[in-house]
């Protein structure tokens, strides 16, 4: 068995896009739209096939997002060295994107760091 997609919905659906679009590689499938209520989303495909879905609906509620808490925490993105990890979290930062923890190893073996999206979703990019 594999996950075949993760899901989530966002406010603003092209910004998401190109966030992974754009630092991640993602490939965007044309974006849907339904004709009933307002829906629209993409498909995003990584490299490795994984894909994210990426969602809208106007009725959906923003609600703050906090780090402590149940549910969904984080999606990691696997970005194959240490050296893109580190190139990767410095273009965020520099792009104006909230680093919160620095790249290092963590105590259970992985290299990383984890920054927000434009939503506050947290990504951590790891090897």
């Amino acid at each position: 068995m594999k996950i075949e997609h993760i899901a989530m919905y966002v406010s603003d659906l092209e910004r998401e896009k190109e966030f992974f679009v754009t630092y991640f590689g993602a490939k965007a499938n044309q974006r849907y739209e339904s004709q009933h209520d307002g829906f629209m989303s993409y498909f995003l495909t990584f490299d490795d096939a994984s894909r994210l879905e990426l969602m809208y609906k106007p009725i959906m509620k923003d609600i703050p997002k906090e780090h402590l808490r149940n549910g969904f925490h984080h999606i990691a993105m696997s970005v194959g060295s240490r050296e893109k990890v580190d190139e990767i979290t410095e273009r965020l930062r520099a792009d104006g994107y909230e680093v919160v923890s620095n790249p290092r190893t963590t105590g259970d073996g992985y290299y990383e760091s984890c920054v927000l999206d434009a939503e506050g979703n947290q990504v951590e990019i790891t090897i």
